[in-house]
C-alpha cells in the first residue's frame, strides 16, 4: 500500500516542505516541494512560535499545491541545539532460544530503561550499534539467530522537553500534526551515506545558514553527534562588517563570488551601509580573504571536535560535507588540508524519482533524509520518538488523521462565522473520543446520548 509522506526541514535560514509517495514496491517519488524563508529561528531554535508557524505554512502550502495531494505521515526535523547523547546497554534472556523482532524490541526497551536521562530531556532516537548473542560480539542483525542471551549497546539521542513543545506548538500552529521528529543530520547521512561509508564509517557534516551539525557513523549506527552554532550567515555578517556594505548586499556577495581562493584582483560596486546612494569598490581578494578566515575557523573548531570524540580511527571513509556552505569554492580542499588529508567528499543528496533540479543541492539533504526516513530508510532497528520499534522489514501505516487537517486549519481561519451549533457538536464529538480513551465503548455510547440533545 503506498503512502504519502511530508517531511519538514525547520532550518535557521529556509523551511523546505517536500511531500514524497512510497510505492507498493518501496520505492521513492517526490511529488511536491515549497520552500520558505525562516522567521522566528535563530540558530536552530524557535524564538518566535507564531512567526515560524508562518512561515512553516508558507512553505507546506507551496508543497501541497505543486503536489496536489494530501499527505500520511510527517516527519520534521530538529536542530542538534537541543541534544544531548548518551550511551546505554540492556540483556534480556531468550527463553524458547529464537531471537524474534519481540526480543530485539525487549532489549532495546531495557537499554532505554537503564539509560539515565535528565528530567527536562526527552529521548528522540534509540539507535543499537552492536548485538551481542551469547558470547558472540558485533552481530550485524540478530534476527532469526538462536541463543539464550540478547545484549544490545545503543546510542540515546535526546532532546530538551521545552524545545520539543515549541517546536510541536510551531508545526500544530501551521495545521500539522508530527508523527516523527528526527534529529538534522541524522536524516541528512541518511540522504547522503552510500553503502561503503556506512560500511567503513563516515562522519557527517551538515553546514548549514546558522548552525554546523556533526554525526558520526560506524559500525551499525550513528555513534556521536554535535553541533556548533556558525554557519554561512556568520560568513555574509562577516562581510557586512568588513567591507562596510548592508547584510542584503553581503549576502548577494557571498552567493554570486563566494570563494576561498583569493586569485582575483577585480573589483566590484558595493552601496555603503548606511548611506543612500553611495557605492564603494572592494576588491574580490578581499572578499575571498574574509570569507578564508570565516570557514578556516570553523572547519578548525569542527576538526577538534572529531578529534575529542575518540571516533577519529573508526572512519575509514573519511568526512562527508553537506548543506549550504559547502557550495564555496575551494571549501573541499581546504577541509582536506584541516582534517589532515582524510577523504573528504562533497555531498548531494541522493537521486530519486520526481527528484527537481533545486532539490539536488546539499541544502537540501535533511529534508529528503526526511522523507526517505518517513518511508523506512534509516538504521536496521531503532526506538523513535514515538518510543516505537521501527525496523528495515516494518510495514508503514499510513496516520489517516492527517487527512484534511490542513484544508480544516485553513476553514477555520477563513470560516469564523460557521454555525455555533455545528462548532458544539464537534466539541462534544472531541470529549467523547476523549472519553472513550479512558472507557472502552463509554465514548460512542456518550456520543450517541449527546447528540440526541441536538
Amino acid at each position: 500500500m503506498s503512502t504519502t509522506i511530508l517531511g519538514i526541514d525547520i532550518g535557521s535560514t529556509k523551511i523546505c516542505a517536500i511531500i514524497a509517495q512510497k510505492s507498493d514496491d518501496g520505492e521513492i517519488k517526490i511529488l511536491g516541494a515549497g520552500i520558505a524563508k525562516s522567521h522566528g529561528i535563530k540558530k536552530g531554535i524557535i524564538t518566535n512560535i507564531d512567526l515560524a508557524s508562518k512561515s512553516i505554512r508558507n512553505a507546506l502550502n507551496d508543497a501541497k499545491r505543486v503536489a496536489g495531494t494530501q499527505f500520511e505521515r510527517v516527519i520534521v526535523s530538529i536542530s542538534g541545539a537541543y541534544t544531548k547523547s548518551i550511551d546505554s546497554s540492556g540483556i534480556v534472556n531468550i527463553p524458547n532460544r529464537d531471537i524474534g523482532i519481540k526480543e530485539i524490541n525487549r532489549a532495546m526497551q531495557m537499554a532505554d530503561h537503564n539509560a539515565n536521562i535528565p528530567n527536562e530531556y526527552e529521548k528522540l532516537h534509540v539507535l543499537p550499534y552492536n548485538f551481542k548473542v551469547d558470547d558472540q560480539e558485533f552481530i550485524e542483525d540478530p534476527l532469526g539467530m538462536n541463543g539464550a542471551r540478547l545484549e544490545v549497546q545503543v546510542h540515546i539521542i535526546t532532546a530538551q522537553k521545552s524545545s520539543l513543545s515549541n517546536l510541536k506548538k510551531a508545526v500544530k500552529s501551521a495545521g500539522v500534526e508530527i508523527d516523527n521528529i528526527v534529529l538534522g543530520c541524522y536524516a541528512s547521512g541518511i540522504a547522503v551515506l552510500n553503502h561503503d561509508e556506512r560500511e567503513l564509517g563516515v562522519a557527517v557534516i551538515d553546514m548549514g545558514g546558522a548552525t554546523c551539525n556533526i554525526m558520526i557513523h560506524a559500525g551499525n549506527s550513528m555513534r556521536f553527534n554535535d553541533f556548533l552554532g556558525v554557519g554561512s550567515l556568520n560568513i555574509t555578517n562577516d562581510l557586512s562588517t568588513a567591507l562596510h556594505t548592508p547584510l542584503g548586499a553581503a549576502e548577494d556577495i557571498k552567493i554570486n563570488y563566494g570563494s576561498l581562493k583569493g586569485n582575483s584582483s577585480e573589483l566590484i560596486e558595493l552601496p555603503v551601509i548606511g548611506d543612500d546612494g553611495s557605492t564603494h569598490e572592494v576588491s574580490l581578494n578581499i572578499v575571498s580573504n574574509v570569507i578564508y578566515v570565516r570557514v578556516e575557523e570553523t572547519l578548525m573548531i569542527l576538526a577538534k571536535t572529531l578529534e575529542d570524540s575518540s571516533f577519529k580511527e573508526q572512519i575509514g571513509a573519511g568526512v562527508v560535507l553537506t548543506g549550504g556552505m559547502t557550495k564555496l569554492e575551494g571549501i573541499r580542499d581546504l577541509a582536506s588540508a584541516i582534517f589532515d588529508n582524510v577523504p573528504i567528499r562533497i555531498a548531494k543528496p541522493r537521486e530519486m524519482d520526481g527528484l527537481f533540479e533545486t532539490l539536488r543541492d546539499p541544502s537540501y539533504s535533511t529534508a529528503i533524509g526526511l522523507v526517505l526516513y518517513g518511508g523506512g530508510y534509516f538504521t536496521p532497528y531503532e526506538i523513535d520518538s514515538n518510543k516505537k520499534l521501527r525496523y528495515k522489514d516494518e510495514t508503514i501505516e499510513p496516520n489517516k488523521n492527517h487527512q484534511n487537517i490542513l484544508d480544516e486549519h485553513d476553514e477555520e481561519e477563513g470560516e469564523s462565522d460557521s454555525l455555533p451549533m455545528d462548532n458544539a457538536k464537534e466539541k462534544l464529538k472531541d470529549l467523547a473520543n476523549i472519553q472513550e480513551d479512558h472507557t472502552e465503548g463509554f465514548g460512542s455510547r456518550l456520543w450517541n446520548r449527546l447528540t440526541q440533545l441536538f
